[in-house]
């Protein structure tokens, strides 16, 4: 399984971006998508996750009302919409994917990760 981010980028506080993340190896529909951020000199850290239908979604306190995750099953791909962004939102963006029970709040959960999306907010 393959998992290709992509739309990180500088914006400016109070701005928005999309990150992308296409998967492929695997039908998507049977796998729970997950993002994650790790900002320098700290640990990785959930943000958003989504169900294998795109019925259920959850979110991190510190992102809840400004990032919204989604998915279209039709072409692999899981999407972050974020907003409002702050300074304390960057970080390298990683997707993951998880194929068993349901989603999960913790990174050793999911089985497969992409190779990450930088995002700077500056002040």
């Amino acid at each position: 399984v393959q998992l290709q981010a992509s739309g990180g980028g500088l914006v400016q506080a109070g701005g928005s971006l999309r990150l992308s993340c296409v998967v492929s190896g695997r039908t998507f529909s049977s796998l729970n998508m997950a993002w994650f951020r790790q900002a320098p000199g700290k640990e990785r850290e959930f943000v958003a996750a989504i169900s294998r239908s795109g019925g259920e979604t959850t979110y991190a306190e510190s992102v809840k009302g400004r990032f919204t995750i989604s998915r279209d099953n039709a072409k692999n791909t899981v999407y972050l919409q974020m907003t409002s962004l702050k300074p304390e939102d960057t970080a390298v963006y990683y997707c993951a994917a998880e194929g068993g029970l349901g989603y999960s709040y913790y990174s050793h959960d999911y089985d497969y990760w992409g190779q990450g999306t930088l995002v700077t907010v500056s002040s």
